[in-house]
């Protein structure tokens, strides 16, 4: 088999698409929406066979990446590293940072690119295009997997196929990438029989893509390279220069390098992929009832057909619809017609221009420490629900324009309020007065859940002045 592959994870994009579900402070990667476990946690999963693979690197968003780190230590999987992007900048920079890691350490590495945020049903199919694409990278070749196509999908990009490489079984090379076609080219690709649906999933030496990026798109790498030079460590993860990445152009790695490198090959691969891009992607590989419905959650259906209805939280009924798409979330409703699911992202637009926090926010947000829960809110309050894991402390902070009332409901809390330490557990509370110092910790061993109430004039998150955090967030 040869040495074992490094496996890169992409951990961007936001996925607008799979509103409301995904939205920008919690994408799509961090969701379970085909299973039990979140795509990246399956994506980590596929690559975790420690005959085959090294541990991964990730490149991930700033902001994700306190939970990305937890959903890999909830399945047992610890990264080589996670590398933290400063500004989203495409595939080409992110590929390009993990290439300059693994060539300064690992040098004559195949690093095997995977985004985070894919669907792959049928593992030993994955494995079997790694093994067939493994010997045309050592060879020098840059290697794409192509999913034959099971339709005339107009939303994925298409690769043409060429003659085969020379003693390498199942590898071709790479006649052309063809963008998102409309419906009568893609028929046509489909009737000439020799394209597949571009995975976005490549395999190659690290050194052999690094030189071909140098001479295709040297200010990715001349910025990337600058970007690992000054980056820093901090706690479990590889903070990446932000001056020098953000001036790397924002390029994928298909128009930077794999359209025009004459290294591109393409492995034809049938894994049961799916990129999970549209509400119509999840209807095609979920599992369906006797009338073709994909239900998932608390759903009553009655006379309906082809539907994807989903309640996360709360009962969802439905009667006498056929090819819609029902989505139910504790703070918004969903309803489109399964022909107009790529249309989603236009209702994410408009929630954005009129600066709607459900374009961002769901009712739970994640924090480093847990996460809470917006319950209610009104003039001058605010009602949530906190939930502190075990051993987890907010930072020591203050508020200058709102009270807090804290209601202790499971656990046990250690609590600074000025210069008072203090413990609290089930139904005692506290107070925190306007612009006094505090800090909430779960000195317990099970959740810690608590109701805090805030009043004041002012009730937004940018109302905090921290003076000591764990998690490396601004003070």
């Amino acid at each position: 088999m040869g040495e074992k592959i490094h496996p890169v994870i992409l951990c961007g994009g936001s996925g607008t698409r799979l509103w409301p579900l995904s939205r920008k402070a919690y994408p799509k990667h961090l969701l379970p929406l085909v299973g039990e476990r979140s795509l990246l946690q399956e994506t980590a999963m596929r690559v975790a066979d420690t005959t085959r693979f090294e541990a991964p690197i990730l490149v991930s968003g700033e902001e994700y990446r306190f939970v990305t780190g937890e959903q890999l230590r909830e399945i047992g999987i610890v990264p080589r590293d996670i590398l933290l992007e400063p500004v989203g900048r495409n595939t080409a920079p992110a590929v390009t940072v993990a290439a300059l890691l693994l060539h300064d350490t690992s040098p004559g590495t195949l690093m095997l690119v995977l985004p985070s945020d894919h669907a792959i049903a049928d593992h030993a199919g994955f494995l079997a295009a790694v093994d067939r694409a493994a010997p045309a990278a050592r060879a020098g070749s840059l290697v794409t997997f192509g999913i034959a196509p099971k339709s005339p999908e107009t939303g994925y990009g298409y690769i043409h196929a060429a003659a085969p490489v020379e003693g390498i079984p199942g590898v071709f090379r790479v006649e052309r990438f063809v963008e998102k076609p409309d419906r009568t080219r893609a028929e046509g690709f489909l009737a000439d029989g020799g394209y597949s649906w571009n995975s976005g999933m490549f395999l190659f030496d690290a050194e052999t893509y690094l030189a071909e990026i140098e001479r295709l798109a040297p200010e990715v790498l001349i910025y990337c390279r600058k970007a690992v030079e000054s980056s820093v460590r901090d706690l479990d993860f590889m903070r990446l220069g932000s001056s020098a990445f953000s001036k790397a152009p924002a390029i994928s790695i298909d128009f930077a390098v794999m359209e025009h490198t004459d290294k591109a090959a393409v492995v034809l691969a049938d894994m049961g992929w799916s990129d999970v891009g549209s509400w119509s992607a999840l209807w095609d590989t979920g599992k369906k009832d006797a009338s073709g419905n994909v239900l998932r959650g608390d759903v009553i259906a009655r006379d309906v057909r082809g539907s994807y209805i989903r309640g996360d939280g709360h009962l969802v009924t439905a009667i006498g619809v056929a090819d819609v798409v029902v989505v139910v979330t504790k703070d918004a409703v969903l309803l489109v017609s399964k022909d107009r699911v790529q249309d989603v992202k236009q209702i994410v637009e408009n929630l954005e221009h009129d600066g709607r926090p459900e374009a961002t926010l769901h009712v739970m947000v994640h924090r480093p420490w847990g996460g809470y829960q917006r319950i209610d809110a009104g003039q001058r309050f605010q009602v949530k629900r906190i939930t502190v894991k075990p051993g987890a402390k907010l930072s020591l902070q203050k508020h200058m324009k709102r009270a807090e009332h804290w209601v202790v409901v499971r656990g046990t809390a250690r609590v600074t309020v000025g210069e008072k330490t203090f413990t609290l557990t089930e139904n005692e509370s506290t107070f925190v007065p306007v612009g006094v110092k505090h800090r909430l910790e779960n000195c317990g061993t099970e959740p810690l859940d608590l109701i805090e109430v805030q009043t004041g004039a002012y009730l937004g998150e940018d109302d905090i002045l921290r003076f000591e955090d764990l998690y490396g967030r601004a003070v």
